[in-house]
């Protein structure tokens, strides 16, 4: 009786049965590190599109401007188109800071400012200080936040 197979000798198989490497890089599943600053200012990035949300839904007749005991409606379609892009647009920069994407700081730096410069707008268009000052608030924490070094070296930047 012979057997077909040879005994196995304890030495590793050719080079040659070892499939090739592929020179196309594959996707990795893993993650980027996001450290935990990062994750706050993505929070806080989504309270700033909350609030534009708000703003918008004000603008258009939708929800009351509370001031105090005082409320009252008002209606105005060109803040609402601005303030529901900057919503918008801020859920997107939020995508763009959980993914930590270098270019998430940058537009989270150009928004904040935007954000801010469009809420003093409101005020001189006749807004109260009131109405607008958890956006002004919020956006000047987000602001300060990005500008930090450490935040700046969790980016690369």
């Amino acid at each position: 009786m012979t057997n077909a197979s040879p005994a196995p000798t304890g030495t590793t198989p050719p080079a040659s049965a070892t499939p090739p490497k592929s020179p196309v890089p594959t996707m990795s599943i893993v993650p980027k590190h996001r450290p935990i600053g990062i994750t706050i200012l993505g929070i806080l990035a989504l309270i700033a599109a909350a609030l534009a949300v708000i703003h918008t839904l004000q603008m258009l007749h939708l929800l009351p401007i509370r001031i105090g005991e005082m409320r009252f409606w008002t209606f105005d379609l060109l803040g609402a188109i601005l303030w529901g892009i900057l919503a918008f647009i801020y859920l997107w920069v939020f995508r763009m800071l959980w993914e930590v994407n270098p270019q998430g700081w940058m537009f989270v730096v150009l928004l904040s400012s935007l954000y801010i410069i469009m809420a003093f707008v409101s005020i001189l268009a006749g807004s109260s200080w009131d109405a607008v000052a958890a956006t002004i608030v919020i956006n000047g924490i987000i602001l300060i936040y990005a500008l930090l070094p450490g935040t700046k070296k969790a980016f690369a930047v």
